[in-house]
């Protein structure tokens, strides 16, 4: 998981990439980048982190969530995400918000993830 400054220096030379800080009104707890893929409707969710000493607070669901929603309203369909497969994996946390195994294993071994947004514009 590479730190939030690294993230940040790496969006301003990808010139898609959009990130965020996810906040709990005025305290930072986390952050989100993602980035449209070349196919069309099609976003990918690039990093998403919450500070261990915020998680299981729901902030990780809120955050997505709007995420959700606003890439949904701009049109995209589908969010993919990967996860890196172990004992602190986020596999289920992404599972019970719905996202879908794709079968796929990335080149870096993370194991690919998808959403349909198409529920939430309706």
């Amino acid at each position: 998981m590479a730190p939030n400054a690294v993230s940040i220096a790496q969006a301003y030379f990808e010139p898609c990439a959009r990130f965020k800080a996810i906040c709990a009104g005025i305290d930072p707890v986390g952050f989100v980048m993602w980035r449209p893929r070349a196919a069309p409707e099609i976003a990918s969710l690039w990093r998403f982190m919450i500070d261990h000493r915020h998680q299981g607070k729901g902030y990780g669901k809120a955050a997505l969530m709007l995420l959700c929603r606003d890439l949904s309203a701009s049109g995209f369909r589908c969010l993919e995400t990967s996860v890196v497969l172990g004992l602190a994996s986020p596999l289920e946390f992404y599972r019970a918000l719905g996202f879908r195994e794709t079968g796929e294993t990335l080149p870096s071994g993370e194991f690919g993830l998808s959403l349909d947004l198409s529920p939430l514009g309706q």
